[in-house]
């Protein structure tokens, strides 16, 4: 073989890892992270799971990844490794019931800070922080953050020092601090401002998935205490466990799936923070952190135990598996790939294998074009006191809403690929007025705009 072509193969078996798991990165420039609580593998994903909508709908429509592993126990420490790339220590292991400040702080080997505590100082990064400092957007959905009466609305964690009085859960607000890990980082909580329109109730998500621009690059998502499984069953009677995760999972997985960012470019991960308590094993070379004996905090052991998860992305061929091992620092580094960021903590570890093409199984799809330009007829020139019947129409594929709209107020939307919208002049100013018809898609939106004229 020539000397070119012996580079060309090199290269293309770099790429591809030489036919085993290796790291790509297709076009996703949107990712959810939906967390669950508490399960082992077999059990979320077994033959008699009380999650079907998980174990069969999701698993045959996206990569199933049974050997996916949590990084401690209990909860805390997993969601905090999970943005930051930050190990275990007594504390996070122990769910932080003290809102306790992380000292002393100081920077050592992995980037992993040394001490105790569960608030980390500001120069802890986490993937939040590396995405404002290239100009995309994050967000946290936490359900039942809003529900408190006396605590805040959005950005709700206790003060510094004081006891965490969500460690429990009530009637009516089950929403837990330590399942929202934004709230653990002095980077984030510090900016009243920036942390109250990004760390938000859940209720405010389908507003984030209305439209592609209005979808942050990064969201974070954590149902309440009774739907993420934690509690079985949960203080307001329901059945919580995997029953109710199933019943939330079939609420909001379709809401995201159905949006147009989720359409064009994006991923959803759904996993779960830790196993059960008697399972404490751990995969990918996961390093003991320096700030702990034992990963496994109260269950001897090097990790949190394996807990499964599904990705979605149309970059997956439906019905996907693979046997290859993640954790969720694995998770963390392979988000951050995507985005083109640099690996925070254990994310970083030498070796560390993100998401690889056992996984993006089809990431050469076509991109998704943007939709057709919509038409308006029957619209007159001018009009007086009365009113006139516009149509609005649109040919073509990857069409989702076709919708219409007067000086920028929605006066019509439907699923249909056209409809008939009357405009009342008599209830217009005099002087020039806008239709405007809009077709919005999975690759984004058109738009037409016809003008006319309310007469004396």
């Amino acid at each position: 073989m020539a000397r070119a072509g012996v580079i060309a193969a090199l290269a293309a078996l770099a790429l591809t890892g030489g036919g085993s798991a290796h790291a790509v990165t297709p076009p996703v420039k949107h990712v959810w992270v939906l967390m669950l609580e508490n399960e082992n593998a077999d059990t979320s994903f077994g033959p008699q799971s009380k999650a079907p909508y998980l174990a069969q709908t999701l698993r045959s429509q996206g990569a199933f990844v049974p050997n996916y592993y949590g990084t401690g126990h209990l909860s805390l420490d997993n969601y905090i490794s999970l943005i930051s790339g930050q190990g275990p220590n007594p504390v996070t292991q122990a769910d932080a019931p003290t809102f306790s400040e992380f000292l002393p702080g100081a920077e050592g080997p992995d980037g992993q800070a040394i001490g105790q505590g569960a608030v980390y100082p500001a120069w802890v990064k986490t993937v939040a922080d590396q995405l404002d400092a290239k100009g995309m957007t994050w967000a946290g959905y936490m359900e039942d953050m809003g529900n408190s009466n006396t605590e805040p609305k959005t950005c709700r964690h206790p003060a510094i020092g004081a006891q965490d009085q969500t460690q429990q859960a009530k009637v009516g607000d089950q929403y837990a601090t330590r399942h929202n890990p934004y709230m653990y980082f002095h980077s984030i909580i510090d900016n009243q401002l920036k942390c109250d329109a990004r760390v938000v109730p859940l209720d405010r998500l389908p507003a984030a998935l209305a439209s592609e621009s209005a979808t942050p690059n990064y969201s974070f998502i954590t149902p309440s205490l009774c739907h993420d499984g934690h509690d079985e069953p949960c203080v307001d009677g329901q059945p919580g466990g995997l029953t109710s995760a199933n019943d939330f999972l079939k609420t909001w997985v379709p809401a995201i799936m159905s949006s147009a960012a989720f359409r064009k470019d994006g991923l959803l991960i759904v996993t779960f923070d830790e196993a059960g308590s008697s399972d404490a094993t751990a995969c990918c070379g996961e390093k003991t952190s320096p700030n702990t004996p034992n990963n496994g905090g109260p269950t001897p052991g090097s990790g949190g135990g394996r807990v499964g998860a599904v990705l979605l992305s149309r970059f997956i061929k439906p019905g996907t598996e693979t046997a290859q091992e993640y954790n969720h620092y694995s998770q963390l580094r392979s988000v951050e790939d995507l985005f083109g960021l640099d690996h925070l903590g254990y994310a970083g570890q030498d070796g560390l294998r993100p998401f690889g093409n056992d996984i993006y199984t089809n990431s050469s799809a076509p991109p998704v074009k943007k939709p057709p330009v919509p038409k308006i007829s029957a619209v007159p020139k001018r009009c007086t006191t009365g009113s006139f019947l516009a149509r609005v129409s649109v040919t073509g594929a990857g069409v989702s809403q076709l919708a219409a709209a007067v000086d920028g107020k929605r006066v019509k939307a439907s699923a249909k690929t056209s409809f008939s919208v009357r405009v009342r002049c008599a209830s217009l100013k005099i002087g020039v007025h806008r239709l405007t018809a809009s077709a919005t898609g999975a690759g984004g939106s058109a738009h037409r705009v016809i003008h006319f004229r309310r007469a004396k």
